[in-house]
C-alpha cells in the first residue's frame, strides 16, 4: 500500500510538473506576435537594404557620368591648349618675319 501511494504521488507530481512546463495559449499567442514583429522587422530591413543598394547604384552611375564629362572636358582643354600653342608659334614666326622685313627696310 505504501508503495502504491508513493507511486501515485510521484505520478501526480510528474503530471503537475509536465502541465506546468507546457506553454499556455497566451504564451503561444505572445510568441506568434513576437514572431510576426520580427518578420516585419526583417521585411523592413530587406526593403531598406534594397533602397540603399538602388541609391548606391544611382550614385555610381552619376559618378561614372561625371567622370566621362570630366574626361571630355580635359580632352577639349588639351585641344584648345594645342591650338593656342600653334597660334602662338605662328604669331612668333610672323613677328620674326615682320622684324626681318623691318630690318631689311632699315638697311635700304
Amino acid at each position: 500500500m505504501m508503495k502504491k501511494s508513493l507511486l501515485m504521488i510521484t505520478v501526480m507530481l510528474a503530471f503537475a510538473i509536465a502541465l506546468g512546463g507546457c506553454a499556455t495559449k497566451g504564451d503561444l499567442e505572445q510568441m506568434r506576435a513576437r514572431e510576426k514583429a520580427i518578420g516585419a522587422k526583417v521585411d523592413q530591413a530587406a526593403m531598406d537594404a534594397q533602397a540603399a543598394k538602388a541609391a548606391a547604384d544611382e550614385a555610381l552611375l552619376k559618378a561614372n557620368e561625371a567622370t566621362v564629362r570630366a574626361e571630355a572636358a580635359e580632352k577639349r582643354a588639351e585641344e584648345r591648349e594645342r591650338i593656342a600653342a600653334e597660334k602662338e608659334r605662328i604669331a612668333e614666326e610672323k613677328a620674326k618675319q615682320a622684324e626681318a622685313v623691318f630690318q631689311k627696310s632699315m638697311k635700304k
